[in-house]
């Protein structure tokens, strides 16, 4: 990943490079274990003084977002490890399963017998046992539903998914109270700080975003010399929308990317064939002229990360509930 900062911007340094990271952790341009710069490098590659990117290291570190390794440097952080009073314990599992493989083993069954067993009775555990309840803490709350329903597709009958934003949090104790009984929260990985403030000891994850599949067509399927305009609601967006452009869009000579408080807007929005805008910009559409076209820059929850993290998290808190229930029945 390249990194730039944006020396006429009003925002600290500091602030600018936090958010770059936070914000390529989100959307899949940073990965878990990937090596950082050092403070030196990173420092030389910015032309910024080292103590600004240790103070920056210092904060992702604290917000869990990275670790270091003593002697070898600073690394994405992978959200499975970070999830705060998950109960999983994989040893412990696979000492349950050793056990019911061995009793398999003395009553005869194979190992499809024994797998299909095991299926079965899972799938009636889980219709006997409350679903999990999780949240989906975003920025905006239709987008936050939205990612809340491709969440509760990829869960299926393991959990209820519902969803919220930072702002409303704030602003109504009630629901901070229904949140706070949640078995799990996720959010973006720039916002996992400020959702641990308010939820502090909490189950939380990060998750990653990706481009959705109508993102990918839609700037694929621009003319080559289209005047492109690429609109960001938060400037630490803007580089990963420029990216994410020239990936999907490569063929297009003629991009313009700028934060959505740009002076030059209004002109640039006259001059352009296509918008295309952040989550939560779609009013700008409203100044575009016949023939222009426009569409939104939208990202959606990685389901194969959620598959992977996510799903076995919630499994385990199933199982772990089951045991629990089945030991209160036998006393």
């Amino acid at each position: 990943m390249e990194f730039h900062l944006d020396r006429d911007s009003s925002i600290p340094l500091g602030a600018q490079l936090r958010g770059m990271i936070e914000y390529a952790i989100t959307f899949g341009a940073l990965k878990p274990g990937e090596q950082l710069p050092s403070v030196r490098e990173m420092a030389d590659i910015l032309g910024v003084a080292p103590m600004t990117v240790a103070q920056v290291y210092r904060e992702l570190k604290a917000a869990e977002l990275v670790y270091s390794k003593p002697g070898a440097g600073t690394f994405i952080a992978d959200a499975s490890m970070l999830v705060g009073s998950s109960g999983l314990n994989l040893d412990e599992l696979h000492q349950h399963l050793d056990a019911l493989i061995n009793c398999g083993i003395l009553l005869g069954f194979s190992a499809t017998d024994l797998g299909a067993l095991v299926s079965n009775r899972f799938s009636e555990r889980q219709r006997q046992l409350k679903k999990k309840t999780v949240f989906l803490i975003g920025n905006f709350i239709d987008s936050a539903r939205d990612y809340a329903h491709c969440i509760a597709e990829t869960l299926g009958e393991i959990a209820v998914v519902e969803a919220t934003t930072l702002t409303d949090l704030r602003n109504d104790e009630l629901l901070r109270q229904h949140v706070s009984s949640a078995d799990l929260l996720l959010t973006f990985a720039h916002r996992r700080r400020e959702v641990s403030q308010l939820f502090p000891g909490q189950a939380l994850m990060n998750i990653s975003f990706i481009p959705s599949e109508t993102t990918r067509r839609s700037l694929a399927s621009l003319e080559p010399l289209t005047r492109t305009l690429v609109v960001s609601i938060f400037p630490e967006f803007t580089s990963l929308m420029t990216h994410g452009v020239a990936r999907f869009a490569p063929h297009v000579t003629q991009v313009t990317v700028v934060h959505r408080d740009d002076p030059q807007l209004g002109e640039l929005l006259k001059e352009t064939d296509a918008l295309v805008y952040a989550t939560g910009a779609q009013d700008l559409t409203a100044q575009l002229s016949e023939g222009q076209i426009s569409f939104e820059y939208r990202h959606v929850p990685d389901a194969g990360e959620i598959q992977r993290v996510v799903v076995p998290l919630l499994q385990q808190e199933i199982l772990h509930a089951s045991n629990t229930g089945d030991r209160n029945e036998n006393q």
